[in-house]
């Protein structure tokens, strides 16, 4: 069984975690920057095999839309064309980057380390996880 690898997609970064090998646990993996995320996804691949993508769905409160979807769109054209055998799923993200913010508060980061957008989108796709795995 291979893993799943979540991705909380952003105009300049985006945050990844993955599964252990039984898709059990989630863990914060790493941050990207994003013009190269699709490279870091092909290296990834060579040492680990992946189940599953799972992409954040960005909503407004209305359940529409937000505007970062369009690029997302964009992105998955490309990720679908790079990696036809591996399915895509999409999670609802909303309130994952105040969860993450909470969450850093609540394991004692200091004000300096919750200032770190990185960490801030790496415990984003952690969260779209998290709810992927308790959901499904």
């Amino acid at each position: 069984m291979g893993r799943i690898l979540a991705i909380d997609y952003g105009k300049k970064r985006t945050g990844i975690a993955v599964t252990d090998e039984l898709q059990i646990i989630a863990s914060g993996l790493t941050t990207v920057a994003t013009n190269t995320l699709l490279t870091f996804l092909e290296d990834y691949l060579k040492t680990e095999q992946v189940d599953l993508f799972l992409v954040g769905l960005p909503k407004q409160m209305d359940n529409t839309a937000s505007e970062s979807e369009a690029l997302i769109a964009l992105f998955l054209k490309k990720m679908k064309k790079k990696f036809p055998d591996i399915p895509i799923h999409r999670e609802d993200e909303r309130f994952t980057s105040k969860m993450a913010f909470q969450t850093m508060i609540d394991s004692g980061l200091k004000k300096k380390q919750r200032q770190n957008k990185a960490l801030v989108d790496e415990i984003s796709a952690t969260i779209i996880l998290q709810s992927y795995l308790y959901n499904k």
